[in-house]
């Protein structure tokens, strides 16, 4: 079964579904990679660009993977607030995902302090513990129905 006969049996758009992607699946055909993503971003289906600066990044190669989300690795994020570079270089990926007209997900949110910090560099989502810890399918369907 391919991804758009899954959406469809799931009765789900294709706008409801973002796919993380890291880096370094891409190194191997970055061409056959972009254009996998392409296809799924024509779709409809969001890309978010996992593990962003940590790994085999290419600025070059950056615009056309097609993503719609860089997602900014917690060893970035963890020390907001402590490290003054952690700041300017999250900030620096903020900035750069809005010129490539991407939003930017924070990953590894564990305080309410960093959660702010990257209020204020304008960051788009964060994900973490300090958000929410895992679920299980059961857990997610109650969390849902009681929190939105």
């Amino acid at each position: 079964m391919d991804l758009a006969e899954a959406l469809r049996e799931a009765d789900l758009g294709a706008r409801s579904l973002t796919l993380e992607i890291t880096e370094s699946t891409m190194i191997y055909d970055p061409p056959a990679a972009a254009e996998t993503l392409g296809g799924l971003r024509d779709m409809g289906v969001g890309i978010a660009l996992d593990d962003f600066g940590t790994g085999y990044s290419s600025f070059s190669r950056l615009k056309d993977l097609h993503a719609n989300y860089l997602k900014l690795d917690p060893s970035f994020d963890a020390g907001l607030g402590r490290d003054p570079y952690a700041s300017k270089l999250s900030l620096g990926i903020i900035t750069l995902a809005r010129f490539l007209r991407m939003g930017v997900i924070a990953e590894g949110v564990e305080t309410i302090k960093q959660l702010a910090r990257l209020r204020i560099l304008r960051c788009d989502l964060a994900q973490g513990y300090h958000l929410c810890r895992p679920l299980s399918t059961t857990a997610i369907s109650e969390y849902l129905a009681t929190n939105l």
